[in-house]
């Protein structure tokens, strides 16, 4: 079988919705790999990779919590979410309304959407951030815009966002796929290029000769320890519950369900390790640098100035594309998010009003600069829900209690799961308000709390019930999963393997395009050793651009002869 890429996933993905996703649309391992790192090298990693240096913790708290931290993010992905997206090989959505039935969902839609346009306004304002500076509008990090010009710059860059999610979101995946490597080169050219100003600020240190050198430049020019609250533990569970709303909430069940086998979980390293940390550390050195350079506090400097000053043009163009290529997807989900409460309304016309209504809110700069403590109650909102999912899923089996009850008793509400959520996001905000734990320590007792609310009640309204139609729907789920079994041992029936040779000018378009990157490299690494980032900054746009030239056309030219090399063995059988 010819292997999908994500966006050929996603297409299909609408014809199991609602339905196990059938074996022949299984996937290998590499579009989960390409998935995973490209999609967490975005726009929000200029903005939490900033932000950690205002925190005022120690280098070695930043790089040890983000390592642990982002470790259990992985194992979360591994161990819970697609196991279950390979058992079910249901969305999130079609799962949880099977256990906590339509009421349930419409609320969830609701949350979920809101939470969703938040962050993609957030998206929006940091690609504005970097449009402005072609305006000559200052930094923009307060709560409401102080310039009405960065207002028309927002509605502007909000326009193109909302039209690319209402008519292309397959075409942006695809994109999105060119672009993460050049992504990830530009953070970690970035850093490159502010080390020497860093190193110059350092006393006692001459250049970085050592992981010793660079952990006296970290602690004393980057992440400076002001001794206060924040420390190793928060910067762990952070970056732990930063994506929880995708693993521990399940999320990510939409994309999973297509893996042939459940330990595909594990590429989110990719994204974590390559997205998070190496972009979070990276964006930090950027950061701390620009402050030096533009001698201010990095408070007061937003994505696109930060940016701009490590890496010139190239620099504009990698905020607003990380911007771009997060908001996109991120409107284009809150869309559907809604539109699942009434399908008549249509996906267009509902992601067109999500689209005004997140360019509405992306004028205010707040929503970047709150971002970390955002995804924190994003992740508070959600946690009971994988609770809620994991536990029947799960437990319910080992003690005895039977999966669905819920639906089979008929009801189109399961008030236990309702109740559980309710109460848990209650419990939580009540939590921190009053200041007993830190936002990012709640999810864990929180989560257990849930499990627990949810045992009992689902005991006290039937969940100890037997069921008869549990029993006929147990069955049939044993010949699905056997016949998928059988399937991928090509017992019914080999896959056709779909060869194509590249167009020659897709071949050299290729390599150009890599040629490019390496180049775009080389000038990172002679700004680095020359200590002088003038020549990166007023030079690197021109192998960027030819890198996105050429990245783009081989991709087009492979994608079309690999559709005709399918057609004719469609034709041919």
């Amino acid at each position: 079988m010819c292997e999908a890429s994500v966006e050929d996933i996603m297409s299909t993905a609408e014809e199991f919705e609602s339905k196990p996703v059938s074996p022949e649309k299984l996937q290998g391992a590499k579009p989960f790999a390409a998935s995973y790192a490209g999609e967490h090298v975005a726009g929000t990693e200029f903005v939490i990779g900033a932000l950690f240096v205002s925190w005022g913790v120690g280098a070695t708290d930043i790089l040890l919590g983000l390592l642990w931290g982002n470790l259990l993010a992985v194992l979360t992905w591994g161990l819970i979410t697609a196991p279950i997206a390979t058992d079910t090989r249901l969305t999130l959505y079609a799962y949880l309304e099977k256990i906590a039935g339509p009421g349930t969902i419409k609320l969830y839609s609701v949350v979920n959407g809101i939470l969703f346009c938040v962050l993609a306004g957030a998206m929006i304002t940091v690609s504005a951030s970097a449009v402005r500076i072609l305006f000559g509008i200052e930094d923009q990090v307060g709560y409401f815009p102080s310039d009405l010009r960065f207002v028309l710059v927002v509605l502007g860059v909000g326009a193109v966002v909302v039209y690319m999610a209402v008519k292309g979101f397959k075409k942006l995946a695809a994109f999105a796929e060119i672009c993460a490597p050049w992504m990830i080169l530009m953070f970690i050219i970035g850093a490159l290029a502010m080390m020497p100003i860093l190193v110059s600020a350092t006393a006692g240190v001459e250049g970085i000769h050592s992981f010793s050198d660079f952990l006296v430049v970290a602690s004393e020019s980057i992440w400076r320890d002001t001794e206060g609250e924040v420390g190793f533990w928060h910067v762990m569970a952070f970056a732990w519950v930063a994506n929880l709303a995708m693993h521990g909430s399940l999320g990510d069940m939409t994309l999973l369900r297509f893996a042939k086998k459940p330990q595909y979980g594990y590429f989110s390293a990719l994204g974590m390790f390559i997205g998070h940390y190496l972009a979070w550390v990276c964006a930090g050195i950027m950061g701390a640098g620009s402050a030096i350079v533009l001698q201010t506090t990095i408070t007061a400097i937003d994505p696109g100035s930060v940016a701009y000053t490590a890496l010139g043009a190239s620099g504009i163009l990698a905020v607003i594309i990380a911007g771009w290529t997060t908001s996109n997807p991120t409107i284009y989900r809150a869309g559907l998010a809604f539109s699942s409460l009434n399908h008549k309304w249509g996906r267009t016309r509902v992601t067109i009003v999500v689209g005004v209504i997140t360019t509405i809110i992306a004028c205010s700069p707040f929503v970047f600069s709150g971002l970390l403590g955002f995804v924190g109650y994003m992740g508070l909102l959600l946690a009971p829900v994988g609770a809620i999912i994991v536990t029947e899923h799960w437990i319910f089996p080992k003690i005895g209690f039977t999966r669905y009850w819920s639906k089979y008793k008929g009801n189109t509400t399961n008030w236990a799961a309702f109740s559980t959520w309710i109460v848990s996001m209650i419990a939580g905000i009540a939590v921190e308000q009053a200041g007993l734990l830190h936002l990012f320590f709640i999810l864990i007792p929180l989560w257990v709390f849930a499990t627990a609310l949810y045992i009992g009640l689902a005991s006290m309204m039937g969940a100890k019930a037997d069921y008869p139609e549990a029993k006929d729907a147990e069955r049939e789920e044993v010949k699905r999963k056997i016949a998928e079994v059988r399937y991928l041992k090509g017992e019914d029936g080999e896959s056709v393997a779909i060869e194509s040779v590249e167009p020659m000018m897709a071949v050299l378009a290729k390599y150009v395009s890599w040629s490019a990157l390496i180049v775009c490299v080389g000038m990172g690494v002679m700004a680095y050793l020359e200590g002088d980032s003038t020549l990166l900054s007023s030079w690197l746009i021109f192998p960027t651009l030819t890198y996105f030239v050429t990245a783009t056309y081989a991709y087009l030219a492979s994608k079309e002869d690999s559709d005709a090399s399918a057609g004719e063995a469609v034709q041919s059988n």
